[in-house]
C-alpha cells in the first residue's frame, strides 16, 4: 500500500451494478438483496455537519476496518450482542472487476434492518458541547450533573445523551432521554440506552488497555423486526464517531490532544470556517488528520492500516 501522500483519495463512488439507496456524509448505501446491504465508506469527511470539499487519505479503509475490528471485539466481550456486520468481502458475483477494486477494503456487507432515528450518544468525559452547556447551567442535555467538574473530567458514571438523527444537510438536535422515548417508544428507548452504555463501557475498557481514552461516542441501532432484537449498526467506535484521546497525555482542566477529527474542527474554528459549505482542507490538514486516524487504528488493532490491507 502506498503512503498516504500518494494514495488515491476517493470522495465519490458510483456502482452501476447495485441499486443505490442513500448517500450520507461519508457512506454510500447499496442494496444487495432484500435482506442485505453494502456499506461503502468514502474518504469524505464532515465537521460541524458539513462535508469538506476534499477527502482524507485512507479514511474510508480505516473506518471500515476499525468498525469490523470492533464488531468482533464487542461480540466477544458482550454476550448476546447482535450486530449488523456480515463480512468484509464485497459481493464479487454482483460487481464488475473495476467496482470490486473500488470498494475493496472500504466496504462491508451488513444486514438490512429498521433503523431507529436516534444518535445514541454516550459520554464518559465532559468536553465539547457538553462542557459548554455545563458551564452555563450545570446540566448536560438538560440532565443535572455534579458540581465542580472541570473541563475533560470523567463523569462519575458514563451518561446517555441522545440526539436526533438529522437528514443530510441538517443539524442533529440534542434531546433528553425522555424525548428519545417519545420518538422511538419507551419499550425500545430504555433498551437502547442500556445497550449503548454497555457497549461504550466495554469499548472504553478495551481502548484504555491500548492507550486510548474514548471520551464520548455515538452509536446507531436497528430493529430486527422478526426477532424484536435491538442490533448495533453503522460504524462503531471510530475516529469519526468518537473522541479519542491519548491516555498518556490526558490531563484534566484543558483541551486534549486527539486521534479524531477534532484537529480538523479546531482548524475550521481558527480560520472562521465553522459551518461554511464547500471548504477545501489544505493538504497538511488532510494529511495530519489521516495520520491521527492511522495512529488510532494501530493502537486499537495492533497493526498498521497498511498491514491490515495487505492481509485482505
Amino acid at each position: 500500500m502506498a503512503s498516504s501522500s500518494t494514495t488515491t483519495v476517493v470522495t465519490s463512488i458510483e456502482l452501476t451494478s447495485l441499486p443505490k439507496l442513500a448517500r450520507g456524509k461519508v457512506r454510500d448505501l447499496y442494496q444487495i438483496d432484500e435482506h442485505t446491504l453494502l456499506f461503502v465508506t468514502t474518504d469524505r469527511i464532515s465537521a460541524y455537519d458539513v462535508i469538506m470539499g476534499n477527502g482524507v487519505p485512507l479514511k474510508g479503509a480505516i473506518l471500515t476496518q476499525i468498525s469490523a475490528h470492533w464488531f468482533r471485539v464487542l461480540t466477544e466481550r458482550i454476550p448476546g450482542l447482535k450486530t449488523h456486520f456480515l463480512t468484509l468481502s464485497p459481493p464479487a458475483a454482483l460487481l464488475t472487476p473495476a467496482e470490486q477494486a473500488l470498494v475493496r477494503a472500504r466496504s462491508m456487507q451488513v444486514r438490512k434492518l429498521k433503523v431507529f432515528p436516534l444518535e445514541a450518544i454516550v459520554r464518559g468525559y465532559i468536553t465539547g458541547s457538553a462542557w459548554t452547556e455545563y458551564q452555563k447551567t450545570g446540566t448536560v442535555h438538560g440532565l443535572p450533573q455534579p458540581a465542580g467538574l472541570q473541563q475533560c473530567s470523567p463523569f462519575p458514571q458514563p451518561i446517555y445523551t441522545p440526539s436526533t438523527k438529522a437528514e443530510l444537510g441538517s443539524h442533529d438536535e440534542n434531546i433528553s432521554p425522555a424525548k428519545a422515548a417519545e420518538i422511538v417508544g419507551e419499550r425500545y428507548a430504555s433498551r437502547i440506552e442500556a445497550l449503548a452504555l454497555q457497549v461504550y463501557t466495554a469499548g472504553a475498557a478495551y481502548a484504555r488497555e491500548r492507550g486510548i481514552i474514548i471520551a464520548d461516542t455515538k452509536f446507531e441501532f436497528g430493529l430486527d423486526e422478526e426477532t424484536d432484537d435491538i442490533v448495533l449498526i453503522d460504524e462503531v467506535l471510530t475516529p469519526d464517531s468518537s473522541r479519542f484521546w491519548p491516555a498518556d497525555q490526558y490531563e484534566v482542566g484543558r483541551d486534549q490532544d486527539s486521534f479524531d477529527k477534532q484537529y480538523l474542527r479546531n482548524w475550521l474554528t481558527a480560520e472562521g470556517l465553522k459551518y461554511k459549505e464547500g471548504v477545501e482542507m489544505p493538504a497538511h490538514i488532510a494529511e495530519a488528520t489521516s495520520d491521527r486516524y492511522k495512529d488510532a487504528f494501530k493502537l486499537l488493532t495492533g497493526n498498521t492500516i497498511e498491514e491490515a490491507l495487505a492481509a485482505l
